[in-house]
């Protein structure tokens, strides 16, 4: 009997043990971001109505059908004056980039942000135990990664990871990457490095479908530090709760979306095709269908369930006098407190605002980076979150849904709970004070507006050279 209980003393000691290696291991699994550093090039980069018009008459194969088309599109994108082009766009090379102006226009960020978030966390590269990097148009060889890795002579065993091709959901995608890593190794920091090359991807053709990237994006990129310490938890910023991401290659229509292609006369471009916000729509929905169960509270869940199933009972009777009753609607709100939201243009940020019925102010971090930094594609995401930092709004406890979308067609969504308040200006801290400002509309319309007037068979090129010449540069 002795012996029994010693048995059942040892067994239970036993079960007791794995339960609490098992917790245990899974502390040391977490996915903590330790700080981020956006860039901010310098203000000789900064591109207004006037230096945009200068380019666009650099542009010889456009007439005047395109010029009222892109004037319709900058007009409406939400896109202000004080946004960021690369270098050779201001030495009038764009039609014509080197392989140095696309390196050099990557360097530029890397040795600012990097530099920036490793001394804020007092860390020498030496530290860092994985490096992703994710720059979707333009790959080199060495890799951008190794370039990094050469520049700051970080260690050779360094874990590597060198993406292209992804689009703008690809910072979402290298933080998965690392979230993975963090699962089977312990005690480690990760760089994600995230940003765009649009020095070698001018189009100079005049498919509309094409020339309207042209328009839309602009520089940027991020620096994000990440750690899986159990040690540094209460020093993160951020915890990752969980990651969704949703592709859908596999329908023809939304992997031809948006795709790097040549126009009828081999000129390479970006194509954004007309069903484009179809199929965001199905992969938003699908990505949403995915992560609600895992960020939204039981009661919320619950109370969608019972509305979807009435509306069924009702609307068979609703069929016979031919009525159609709304579509019950899920509250986000009631899991998270901030939405993060890819400014992939002024339509997107309106159509998911919609969709999961948020205000203006939840609305306004997205709206404020579009307009002052415009589309930096996978980078935009942190440009959001930092307004957020920058305006205070980020305090300990809060929850924030990231969302983006990428060409293949993806869409990305991550979760993070905030873990101690956040206040810092970061790239924001000069100008956080203006924003958001009493009028978002840019001056496009009011200097170039005439050319909505114009008849295309008596259209010359001169007549656009000199009205602009009539608004000298300030």
């Amino acid at each position: 009997m002795e012996f029994l209980s010693i048995l059942y003393a040892l067994s239970t000691l036993y079960f007791i043990f794995t339960l609490w290696k098992r917790y245990d291991e899974k502390r040391d699994q977490q996915c903590y971001i330790l700080d981020y550093e956006c860039h901010k090039p310098t203000d000789d980069r900064k591109l207004d109505t006037e230096c945009s018009g200068e380019i666009i008459k650099r542009t010889k194969n456009l007439g005047l059908l395109e010029y009222q088309f892109l004037l319709k599109a900058i007009v409406s994108s939400g896109i202000g004056e004080q946004t960021y082009a690369p270098r050779i766009m201001f030495d009038s090379r764009e039609s014509c980039p080197t392989l140095e102006d696309s390196i050099t226009e990557m360097e530029e960020f890397f040795h600012d942000s990097i530099q920036k978030v490793l001394d804020k966390q007092g860390l020498s590269p030496s530290q860092i135990d994985v490096l992703v990097v994710n720059v979707s148009m333009f790959a080199s060889v060495p890799s951008l990664a190794s370039r990094i890795i050469n520049h700051y002579k970080m260690r050779e065993d360094i874990k590597v990871y060198n993406l292209s091709g992804m689009g703008c959901s690809a910072s979402l995608i290298s933080v998965g990457i690392v979230r993975s890593i963090f699962k089977t190794n312990k005690n480690i920091y990760a760089l994600v490095v995230t940003s765009e090359s649009l020095s070698p991807n001018w189009y100079t053709g005049n498919a509309r479908s094409m020339i309207l990237a042209n328009c839309l994006f602009r520089s940027g990129g991020c620096a994000i530090l990440l750690t899986n310490k159990r040690a540094l938890k209460n020093e993160a910023m951020f915890k990752l709760n969980c990651l969704v991401r949703t592709h859908h290659g596999a329908k023809d229509e939304s992997y031809g979306c948006c795709i790097q292609q040549e126009d009828e006369q081999g000129r390479l471009g970006f194509h954004l095709a007309k069903h484009l916000p179809k199929a965001a729509t199905r992969a938003f929905v699908d990505n949403l269908r995915e992560i609600s169960p895992k960020i939204l509270p039981i009661r919320e869940l619950v109370r969608f369930m019972l509305a979807s199933f009435l509306r069924k009972l009702r609307q068979s009777s609703s069929n016979k006098l031919g009525t159609t009753l709304p579509e019950p609607v899920i509250n986000f709100k009631t899991g998270v407190d901030h939405f993060c939201i890819h400014t992939g243009g002024k339509a997107v940020i309106d159509g998911i605002g919609k969709s999961l019925g948020l205000t203006e102010h939840d609305l306004e971090p997205a709206r404020m980076t579009l307009h002052r930094f415009g589309n930096t594609s996978a980078s935009s995401l942190w440009y959001v979150l930092a307004y957020m930092e920058a305006k205070k709004r980020l305090k300990k406890g809060d929850t924030v849904l990231m969302i983006s979308f990428g060409a293949g067609f993806k869409c990305n969504s991550c979760f993070l709970e905030v873990v101690r308040d956040l206040e810092d200006g970061n790239v924001w801290k000069d100008e956080i004070a203006m924003y958001p400002p009493k009028s978002l509309t840019n001056p496009f319309m009011e200097k170039f507006g005439w050319l909505q007037q114009e008849d295309p068979s008596t259209f010359k090129l001169e007549n656009l050279l000199e009205i602009t010449e009539l608004y000298p540069r300030t």
